[in-house]
């Protein structure tokens, strides 16, 4: 079974590595997977007290079922290789490196720190062309994507429909698709506009993603409701697979479920939505 299949993505929250309340506040909030930031978050002067503080977070536990994954500065700067040291042999569920852009790159994050996942941001126009060669690396479990970076990259404007950086999200979530590896959607600025991250959720789950980062704790809700499946998908996949079967029994390759053609192809994702929202009923 892929990552993407046996773990729940639906929410990834960003939580500064600096900030000791907001990691004990973390243990208690309904996100399925934590980002801790030693990157943007995190200023210079803290950066080395912040890495301190999160190894020692990393050893007292108590994150439950939460993925942890730790965004580590870039190998080009003074900060990096110490960052990615310090979590040799830690109880995380991942390493997140900035600015990914070749499969060079990757293996220089896989040769600092073994038996961990490695993740990628993807957040530069190389990183699009290159999406491919870095999903197929063995060792890759998923990308996320930034897309604020991405934006002043390209040079774009904002448009709420994200359309100037459609083809980068889009070049991007192909690669992870063919790879078996998590995508996961880029951050939704205004924390306090609701409809517009409704909006933003939508668009993101019904292009394929497995969910989507966070900068706030008020975005949560919104986030896991649209990327979980909907009670009416949940008694579609029920009824199909039901179906299927017994079509199979009669030794038909095929089924009709609401006046609709239900196939293997079909079969496969409806498995796949049921579970999926028995791995949510597990987090919980």
């Amino acid at each position: 079974m892929t990552e993407v299949a046996s773990r729940p993505y639906r929410s990834a929250l960003y939580i500064p590595g600096s900030k000791e309340r907001a990691l004990e506040k973390a243990k208690t909030l309904a996100c399925d997977a934590i980002l801790f930031d030693l990157e943007d978050a995190v200023s210079p002067e803290e950066k080395v007290n912040a890495r301190g503080m999160l190894v020692e977070a990393m050893k007292a536990g108590g994150y439950g079922n939460r993925a942890k994954i730790i965004r580590v500065n870039g190998f080009d700067t003074e900060w990096g290789r110490d960052d990615v040291a310090a979590f040799v042999g830690a109880d995380i569920d991942g390493i997140l490196l900035p600015k990914v852009e070749s499969a060079a790159m990757v293996e220089e994050l896989a040769q600092a720190i073994p038996d961990v996942p490695l993740w990628a941001m993807m957040e530069t126009p190389l990183g699009m062309i290159n999406a491919a060669e870095i999903a197929a690396h063995p060792r890759m479990a998923g990308f996320v994507m930034g897309t604020n970076d991405l934006a002043k990259e390209l040079n774009t404007r904002f448009r709420a429909d994200r359309l100037p950086m459609m083809g980068g999200l889009h070049m991007c979530l192909i690669a992870a698709r063919a790879y078996g590896i998590v995508a996961l959607d880029g951050v939704y600025n205004a924390f306090k506009d609701e409809e517009g991250l409704q909006a933003e959720c939508e668009q993101g789950r019904d292009m394929g993603f497995d969910g989507k980062t966070l900068i706030h704790p008020a975005q949560l809700a919104i986030a896991n409701a649209a990327f979980a499946p909907t009670e009416a998908e949940i008694d579609l996949a029920q009824r199909q697979i039901a179906a299927f079967e017994e079509a199979e029994a009669k030794g038909e390759g095929v089924a009709v479920v609401d006046g609709k053609i239900v196939e293997n192809l079909h079969i496969v994702t409806a498995r796949a939505t049921l579970a999926k929202h028995d791995a949510i009923l597990a987090m919980e």
